[in-house]
């Protein structure tokens, strides 16, 4: 049975390389190249599994976040496998966060890959042997925040956990509104939503809780 997945990157060239590298019984069923693509295609084709570049243009400035914060509020979301040159430990931790289910850099080899895929699609989460440490680090520092934080995070839809951030990041309901294009009075009410839901009572606490998770 073949595992259908969507390929998203920024270069054409890496798009055609990891197509190629692929074995037989992975099917591609679409492509993105920045994070407005991306969503598109993963809510067109609903594949098995996203391989995902971390660094993607668009969006608000999350790139991979972006996408996450997107397709895995869907009805039947994918499982995404981190694909990217960058092995530093806050690229891990953020996208393992976000929700993805691995990590692996792009020195990976085709079967190494296909594998990792294949393994993302049973539900395993995969990362190279040094990638995995990083993530464990963070969760032993953390108490087991890696996992609170997730568990926190799913209770907000797509766009609150987008206000959240920009927010968090001292944005005004004014700057907020024209980066996403709704109503301050909009704003407001996902604002409100985000504090109910995580128990907060300002954004001033808001921003407490994003920057001690490192999520901003």
């Amino acid at each position: 049975m073949s595992t259908s997945v969507v390929i998203v990157d920024d270069h054409d060239v890496i798009r055609v390389g990891v197509r190629e590298s692929l074995e037989d019984d992975i099917e591609v069923v679409g492509e993105g190249r920045d994070v407005e693509s991306a969503i598109t295609a993963i809510r067109q084709a609903r594949p098995q599994v996203v391989i995902l570049d971390v660094h993607l243009p668009g969006g608000t400035g999350g790139g991979a976040l972006d996408v996450l914060a997107e397709v895995l509020h869907d009805p039947e979301p994918p499982r995404v496998l981190a694909l990217s040159v960058s092995d530093a430990a806050e690229d891990v931790v953020a996208v393992v966060r976000a929700g993805a289910r691995g990590y692996v850099t792009k020195s990976i080899s085709g079967p190494d890959l296909s594998d990792a895929v294949r393994r993302v699609a049973s539900g395993d989460a995969v990362f190279s042997p040094r990638l995995a440490g990083f993530v464990l680090d963070a969760f032993n520092a953390a108490g087991g925040e890696v996992a609170s934080v997730d568990e926190d995070l799913d209770k907000l839809t797509a766009r609150e956990q987008e206000v959240m951030r920009l927010i968090a990041r001292g944005y005004t309901y004014r700057e907020v509104g024209e980066k996403l294009f709704i109503s301050i009075k909009t704003v407001e009410t996902h604002v409100g939503k985000v504090l109910h839901k995580l128990q907060l009572t300002s954004r001033h606490e808001l921003a407490h809780w994003a920057a001690t998770r490192r999520i901003v």
